[in-house]
């Protein structure tokens, strides 16, 4: 590229000054996807990987499955999405848990929904039954107050803790440890608050309450099974095993005989881990294709332009070969030309794609996921670099074309 083509190349794009900005912001739209979809990439990673920040890697599961269905099977969750409850999982499930020699810790969990009222205020809640030894378990801190003890859940006691979030809404600035809450018309004090928790596998954690389990099941529900049981495995190495031995447990005490029938499933975190690591390599084989197809577009754009560009000033290009260019300055200066719109394009499409990787962040922030705005500077090098070589691969035959073309033919057009 010398300063003539590059002169020549300026000259001619701000003559089609219409054109010329249209063709850039095509190219910046495709550009701007790119880094808005790599920055979002990151964020969904940040968001994917802090789901399991709540649980140790020694955490599992015992939840209940429709009999006949994989865990992670469409019938399984549509099944219980549209009303279908199982209810096999008891105490007795939960005692045996508990007794297994590498089990350090366990307790069973349910979940409802009601209004919880204090005073004037009045606000719909999710409900979370969990087990005194919630902490020994999970990873869950608390602001203010305490969690409750194994006597008040034994002893069904009308206690609750907060969600961060909740806690706001109902009591604003004022304390509420101490103080009394009414879920179902029934008085339950306050005994802690938690910390700032944000959204776990989409549900806001801040604006939950926490009940012990067993006043869950009495006093708000009347049931008297569970939905899960949350287990802390005291040797890593021997989850396999463990896992084996808790289903044979369990399937005798819910007298099955075919393992095909289990209504329920064992999970490790290793098992979710992997589970959400095929769901975020699906999505990025998704976003690659996504990228290709955004700068393919706007180097078909390129092309487009390029050819009309040629073919209406086929007439310019046979006066500068009559009078002496040669067919590589007239390539030159078409390469230059496409190489200049899509740098240009280039440079806008950062700017806009870092605009729409922080509304995607203030987005997912608003519903509370843990989320993180990072305009990776690969995705730059990518935009700059993309934009540059699909400029060149698609300017460079309509370049050649206008090259080749012979100087009298070229002279007759006009």
């Amino acid at each position: 590229m010398n300063k003539t083509s590059l002169h020549l190349a300026i000259r001619a794009l701000l003559a089609q000054k219409t054109r010329t900005i249209l063709t850039i912001l095509g190219v910046s739209i495709g550009i701007a996807v790119v880094i808005a979809i790599m920055a979002a990439g990151k964020g969904l990673n940040k968001m994917v990987m802090s789901q399991l920040e709540v649980y140790s890697p020694n955490t599992m599961t015992v939840e209940v499955k429709i009999p006949s269905t994989k865990k992670t099977s469409n019938e399984n969750a549509m099944g219980q999405a549209t009303g279908i409850t199982i209810t096999t999982l008891k105490e007795r499930d939960l005692e045996d848990v508990q007794k297994h020699p590498n089990i350090d810790a366990a307790y069973g969990m349910v979940m409802g929904q009601a209004i919880v009222k204090y005073q004037n205020e009045s606000k719909t809640s999710l409900l979370m039954g969990e087990g005194y030894n919630l902490q020994e378990v999970e990873k869950f801190e608390l602001a203010s107050g305490r969690l409750f003890t194994k006597d008040e859940e034994d002893s069904l006691a009308q206690v609750a803790v907060l969600g961060y979030t909740m806690k706001d809404l109902l009591f604003g600035e004022d304390d509420p440890v101490g103080k009394t809450i009414y879920i179902k018309g029934k008085p339950f004090r306050v005994v802690g608050v938690a910390v700032k928790r944000g959204a776990v596998f989409g549900m806001d954690m801040d604006k939950m309450v926490v009940l012990p389990t067993k006043t869950m099941q009495k006093r708000i529900l009347g049931i008297d099974y569970m939905q899960q049981i949350v287990a802390k495995a005291r040797n890593r190495d021997e989850i396999k095993q463990t896992v084996s031995e808790l289903e044979e447990i369990i399937r005798e005490n819910h007298d099955i005989t075919d393992p095909n029938k289990d209504d329920f499933a064992v999970n490790t975190m290793e098992e979710a881990a992997n589970m959400l690591s095929n769901v975020v390599d699906g999505l990025t084989f998704l976003l690659v294709a996504l990228v290709c197809v955004s700068l393919l577009v706007g180097g078909v754009g390129i092309m487009n332009i390029m050819y009309v560009s040629v073919t209406e000033r086929t007439f310019e290009i046979g006066l500068r070969k009559a009078i002496g260019a040669k067919n590589r300055d007239v390539l030159w200066q078409f390469l230059t030309e496409a190489v200049l719109l899509t740098l240009f394009g280039g440079f806008f499409g950062i700017i806009l794609g870092a605009i729409l990787a922080l509304i995607i962040y203030l987005v997912a922030v608003s519903y509370n996921f843990v989320w993180v705005y990072a305009v990776p500077f690969s995705s730059i090098i990518l935009a700059v670099g993309f934009s540059a070589v699909i400029g060149l691969i698609f300017g460079i035959y309509p370049a050649k074309k206008a090259a080749n073309l012979n100087p009298i033919e070229a002279l007759r057009k006009e």
